[in-house]
């Protein structure tokens, strides 16, 4: 898997406030009708991606938090394959297991659709040279481990936040006055380690924007005729210049947008329109 893990610390509060919100004041069915012996709950899903960057797991610490549940935890891993068993519980109390069995398999389907829908984007786009990096429109309290299951199904991170890179968008123009204007202001206000990224909708601001000295140039809502035509002009103006495509990107029309020749195609619906995978769990007694 690309890039950082999910810092534990992380993973430890969203699986606090996860289970806080299931679980309450505590299991009651489980409570009242398994004891408290040990068991052990692997998860599997039949003809259904479950390679993920976060599995559940109860562990002694977990029995402590909210009635007993997962600390999650990051794992590396490739492409998810259909076929392939979902993460193998440890061993642990089975009232804790199964207070923690949904919290962790709704973050297991979650992040497992992202990564799958993220491969099948990295496949179509495969051998043009562009690459496949994902957007903000991540759920709320899961961006972290979204964007870890985009780099689990083969893409690329775009900003993880507002203050991880400098993206000047049409708002932003509008606001400033002009390309050139938010470039420059961009210029001398950001911390020179931060690249200025340009969304641009037109070969003139395209100009614009390669004369006031963007490090990123984004193509929003081109045909790939238009894209092409942008990055040749990128190419010649501005050899060192990213070009990044966004705006209308499907599996129907990431290829021919792959093919116009950009750096980096980013794609919204990879987290935003993801379907979960279909994984259960059974709890087998110890």
């Amino acid at each position: 898997m690309k890039g950082p893990l999910v810092p534990p610390t992380a993973l430890l509060a969203l699986a606090r406030a996860a289970l806080a919100e299931d679980v309450g004041r505590g299991d009651v069915t489980s409570l009242a009708t398994v004891g408290p012996g040990p068991a052990r709950g692997p998860a599997s899903s039949p003809g259904s991606p479950s390679s993920s960057p976060a599995s559940g797991r109860p562990s002694r610490s977990s029995t402590r938090q909210a009635g007993g549940g997962p600390v999650l935890g990051a794992r590396r891993g490739g492409r998810p394959r259909r076929g392939r068993r979902g993460p193998r519980g440890r061993r642990g109390g089975a009232r804790q297991i199964l207070a923690a069995e949904r919290v962790a398999l709704n973050l297991v389907m979650r992040l497992s659709g992202v990564a799958t829908l993220t491969s099948r984007y990295v496949e179509t786009v495969r051998g043009t040279g562009a690459r496949i990096t994902d957007t903000r429109k991540t759920t709320p309290g899961l961006r972290a481990l979204e964007k870890a299951a985009v780099r689990a199904g083969g893409g690329t991170n775009h900003r993880s936040g507002l203050d991880d890179g400098i993206l000047i968008k049409d708002n932003h123009v509008a606001l400033a006055g002009g390309v050139a204007e938010a470039v420059r202001r961009a210029r001398e206000g950001a911390p020179h380690l931060l690249k200025v990224e340009v969304e641009v909708e037109s070969s003139e601001e395209l100009r614009e924007a390669l004369r006031a000295g963007a490090d990123v140039i984004l193509l929003d809502n081109m045909t790939p005729d238009e894209v092409r035509a942008s990055v040749e002009l990128v190419r010649v103006e501005s050899p060192g210049t990213v070009v990044e495509v966004s705006g209308g990107v499907n599996l129907g029309t990431v290829r021919a947008l792959a093919e116009a020749g950009p750096d980096l195609i980013s794609v919204g619906a990879l987290t935003h329109s993801a379907s979960s995978a279909d994984v259960s769990l059974e709890v087998e007694p110890c």
